[in-house]
């Protein structure tokens, strides 16, 4: 028996090169991506998928405000389990190896102090004349340089509620496509009930948060860089092989890694190998193969 692995999909992987999400490209683009996934399958490994739906809720919140005096906006949540299952769809149908996708829902805490203070950008860009207009909706919008975005929470994701199921897939030998964009984010409210919110959840976090609830020895985020880098984009940059939990702190505490690019990543590993894990890899996508066997990208263990 091989890895139980989870391989973190990032948004280039469903998208064009050019970053086209039309639905053909968004199709081929997941064709391409899940025959390295069937490759694993077909080794021997048990293999669990998250992915990343950036490109696909910006269309949906598009669409929500062309029409916004149409139709009423449909709420973040709702967009996060849509993009779940339709991406889903595309990959059992790009699978050949037998799959299950469980639309999963992430916890976070509703006293997040990112409630109160929502900084991430969602969208497009709009003028200050269309953002008034949307906030009557209950929308937060602020000013950039190109113009004024939407901007909502990112909570910590505290639990993959869902796991349970897919774990129970894995054992029966699905591939599990789960907690796509992070999750569908909500809240416990007093009396146990649970409800959506406005929010989007850290898909990197998320998967490393999954990675260990389904018993994963190996979490796999790939990209579209062939490993991190200290020093990116100065004179005395270096690409980071193989490395240890402490010493990728150090780099991390540094400041080595964007908080907008790699940072996410290199924090998602470290709380999984740190957590217990055997591995984490931040690699290609085309080198899933070398990256469970710790022959590519940016190998951390403890």
């Amino acid at each position: 028996m091989g890895e139980r692995v989870l391989i973190a999909l990032g948004g280039n992987a469903m998208t064009a090169s050019d970053g086209s999400a039309s639905p053909q490209a968004q199709r081929t683009a997941v064709e391409a991506a899940m025959k390295h996934v069937d490759a694993l399958a077909e080794a021997g490994h048990r293999v669990i998928v998250t992915h990343g739906n950036g490109p696909q809720v910006g269309n949906l919140l598009l669409k929500n405000q062309i029409a916004a005096d149409l139709v009423p906006p449909v709420p973040l949540d709702w967009c996060g389990a849509q993009t779940q299952a339709t991406l889903g769809t595309l990959m059992l149908n790009a699978l050949t190896h037998p799959a299950a996708v469980v639309v999963t829902r992430t916890l976070v805490d509703p006293d997040d102090p990112a409630f109160a203070d929502p900084v991430k950008p969602i969208g497009r860009y709009f003028t200050e004349e269309e953002a008034r207009r949307l906030e009557r909706f209950g929308q937060t919008w602020r000013a950039f340089d190109r113009g004024w975005r939407r901007v909502v929470a990112s909570p910590e994701p505290r639990e993959i509620l869902d796991a349970p199921a897919a774990a129970a897939l894995l054992d029966r030998g699905f591939v599990v496509v789960a907690a796509g964009g992070g999750g569908v984010p909500v809240v416990r409210d007093p009396d146990g009930s649970l409800r959506g919110v406005e929010a989007v959840i850290d898909k990197d976090l998320a998967a490393a948060l999954l990675a260990r609830a389904v018993g994963a020895t190996s979490l796999v985020i790939a990209t579209n860089v062939p490993c991190a880098v200290a020093g990116y984009g100065t004179p005395h940059a270096r690409p980071i092989h193989r490395v240890t939990t402490a010493e990728l702190r150090q780099l991390q505490a540094a400041g080595h890694f964007a908080e907008g690019s790699m940072g996410p990543k290199v924090e998602a590993a470290l709380r999984f190998v740190e957590g217990g894990g055997r591995q984490a890899v931040i690699g290609a996508l085309d080198d899933l193969g070398a990256a469970i066997s710790g022959e590519a990208g940016t190998v951390v263990r403890g």
